[in-house]
């Protein structure tokens, strides 16, 4: 355990002072410190800029310089850092499915952490609307958060499949299967996603950050502000005005 690590990452989200025995407890404090802290944001793909592909180099990149990142960063830093502080923590490809009219490829990371005898679903990897909290994964078991209702099912092909209550009705989220997955295996299907001309993750600026009651997020041009799933402030940007709330909203210089 790196103690010096550990304090600078509870520093980054904004918890001190804590007692960091692994615990249900802790992991959700952290969770929800990550997506209050931590921006979802592309930039360094829009630049060009290689990505961090190891933990000390994303441990640079999100602590060191107060940066965010995208799934494949932000769910393999909060892996490392899980797996620093001593949970049992393993990672997985997932198909994100929210919005897909056909079955996408595995183009998402999530993280399972086995805690007491249960395996829970984290993700702090999302811009959109997402869990906040570590969810159990276990058949077919309402789990609420913040105003949000999550089940997990099992499918023949689709293997674990995490659906949400939307208008009343049931929709697919995300879904994973189990199999071993190593850090080299995340590597080309992020290249993809940072200079394949089909990906939606090098055309314009996208960056989120979560508030107690909604989020903040700008893409391209448009800031918005949401509570719940209510746009309560939209703004077209100027690239002075986009500067300011980098930097105001998102912690980005």
């Amino acid at each position: 355990m790196n103690t010096d690590k550990i304090k600078g990452f509870l520093f980054r989200i904004g918890i001190e002072g804590i007692d960091t025995k692994c615990s249900l407890e802790l992991l959700s404090r952290i969770q929800e410190a990550c997506v209050l802290n931590i921006p979802y944001e592309n930039l360094s793909i829009l630049r060009g800029e290689p990505l961090p592909c190891d933990a000390d180099a994303l441990y640079d990149k999100i602590v060191t310089h107060g940066r965010g990142g995208y799934c494949f960063e932000l769910n393999a830093f909060l892996h490392a850092m899980l797996e620093e502080i001593g949970f049992d923590t393993k990672s997985y490809f997932a198909r994100f499915l929210r919005g897909e009219p056909e079955i996408p490829f595995r183009r998402h990371r999530i993280v399972i952490v086995h805690l007491d005898g249960d395996d829970y679903m984290l993700d702090i990897g999302v811009g959109q609307i997402a869990p906040r909290f570590p969810l159990k994964l276990e058949e077919n078991v309402i789990q609420e958060q913040n105003g949000e209702t999550y089940s997990f099912i099992k499918d023949e092909e689709l293997g674990w499949v995490l659906r949400e209550l939307h208008d009343g009705e049931w929709r697919r989220y995300l879904s994973f299967t189990t199999e071993k997955q190593y850090e080299i295996d995340f590597s080309p299907t992020s290249f993809w996603c940072e200079k394949h001309p089909n990906s939606p993750f090098n055309k314009a600026e996208m960056i989120a950050i979560k508030t107690k009651s909604g989020r903040k997020t700008v893409n391209g041009n448009e800031y918005k502000i949401f509570e719940g799933e209510a746009c309560i402030h939209c703004e077209e940007l100027s690239e002075e005005r986009k500067k300011e709330v980098f930097e105001t909203v998102f912690g980005i210089r």
